[in-house]
């Protein structure tokens, strides 16, 4: 991996709103995350914009006041990109570029923009060309301001095919060639899920940088892209795990995200067909991200778009070796105790232990409490498999001391 000074980083600045949906903490939140994705997209943020907006403005999304803020930084700063947090409609778009004279963007875009870096694969960077096609398509209208080209002729008069028009049905063929692609390779790698045998299916499912390729390393003995970066695994990874003498198929799939963009989530479908066809899922969750719990509830949310939230889930909480909880003094009694001052142990006591055995605590990086984790997945594992396979029980006999 390049260092950050090699690397010739673009002046980015970031807009936020706060809203009845959003409070000032929770926009806070997001911009850190929009910077990360910022950095993983090869941008330096330079300054932060926010704004309460009660009823966005239908031209601009913020005000003529903040606008003009935000117009006198760019100015001055040599600012090459504008992040919006919350996507942007097109004629917002519009007006906000031609006021500001530099690019434009919003998640969704930045969000494209960073899968259409990762895709390795011809399958992933197809399903990324759809989504960037079809985010694009209603976004057109701005981009062309030629006159109409004329037709001449006999039967050809008249102000003819606009260049938009034109613009239109070539990306409209485009998004369609693309589809029936995704259907022909869909087909091809159906058949080669269908050629694995008699193997239990084990998928990892996770917020994105939660360190899923990590583990995946770690218990596959493998070498999986794995980096501290936003969306590092883009394209689904198997890989034949054994543990004890049980050998299951493992699979790496990509992060999730909040705010994940309609148009990755649609083409991107065929992809968790891998989330779809396992028998267990390995939900893995950053224990030292401050806003865990949302980031479970956002890979519910999206586990339960493709139909696989009633699968068989096991819990692991990684990173237990970087959290970190806030104190208070024995004297202090004005400050109330909030998650932010839990232990491990205290949160081990919460909804959590309704989990029983099916939340665990690990690192990945470190290694910590990797026996139990293999135990844990042992025996779920061979569950499926003897309840599936109920004649081939004699070929796994247990060996509880070999994980």
């Amino acid at each position: 991996m390049l260092e950050k000074k090699a690397i010739e980083y673009e002046k980015v600045v970031l807009i936020g709103v706060i809203n009845k949906e959003q409070d000032q903490e929770k926009v806070n939140e997001y911009l850190d995350e929009l910077e990360f994705l910022t950095y993983t997209a090869g941008g330096e943020v330079m300054k932060r914009f926010v704004q309460r907006v009660d009823v966005p403005n239908p031209k601009t999304l913020i005000g003529s006041g903040k606008m003009q803020e935000v117009e006198d930084y760019v100015e001055k700063n040599d600012i090459g990109s504008i992040i919006f947090d919350d996507e942007l409609s097109p004629g917002q778009q519009r007006n906000i570029e031609k006021q500001l004279r530099c690019k434009i963007l919003d998640r969704t875009s930045l969000i494209l923009d960073i899968f259409a870096q990762r895709a390795q694969t011809s399958y992933s960077r197809t399903q990324v060309e759809l989504a960037q096609y079809e985010y694009l398509l209603p976004r057109l209208t701005g981009l062309w301001t030629h006159l109409e080209r004329q037709k001449g002729g006999i039967g050809m008069r008249g102000p003819g095919e606009t260049e938009i028009e034109t613009d239109r049905r070539i990306v409209r063929d485009r998004i369609s060639l693309l589809k029936k692609k995704l259907l022909k390779i869909d087909r091809q790698m159906e058949t080669q899920r269908g050629n694995r045998g008699s193997l239990v299916r084990v998928a990892l499912v996770g917020y994105t940088n939660v360190g899923k390729s990590t583990l995946m390393n770690v218990i596959s003995k493998s070498d999986v892209f794995a980096e501290n970066k936003l969306f590092a695994t883009l394209d689904t990874t198997v890989r034949k795990v054994v543990i004890g003498n049980l050998p299951f198929l493992l699979s790496d799939t990509v992060g999730f995200i909040r705010k994940l963009p309609t148009q990755l989530v649609e083409s991107f479908k065929s992809t968790l067909d891998e989330v779809r066809e396992a028998d267990l899922l390995l939900h893995v969750v950053d224990i030292s991200h401050p806003n865990f719990e949302e980031h479970i509830a956002s890979v519910n949310k999206i586990l339960d778009e493709i139909d696989s939230a009633d699968k068989k889930t096991i819990m692991v909480f990684n990173k237990i070796d970087q959290y970190h909880h806030q104190t208070i003094d024995d004297d202090d009694l004005v400050t109330e105790r909030t998650t932010k001052h839990f232990t491990i142990e205290d949160w081990k006591r919460t909804w959590m232990q309704r989990m029983g055995e099916d939340a665990l605590f690990i690192s990945a990086l470190n290694k910590e409490n990797l026996d139990e984790f293999r135990k844990r997945v042992y025996d779920v594992v061979r569950d499926i498999h003897v309840t599936r396979f109920p004649y081939n029980n004699f070929l796994y006999p247990e060996h509880l001391d070999q994980y």
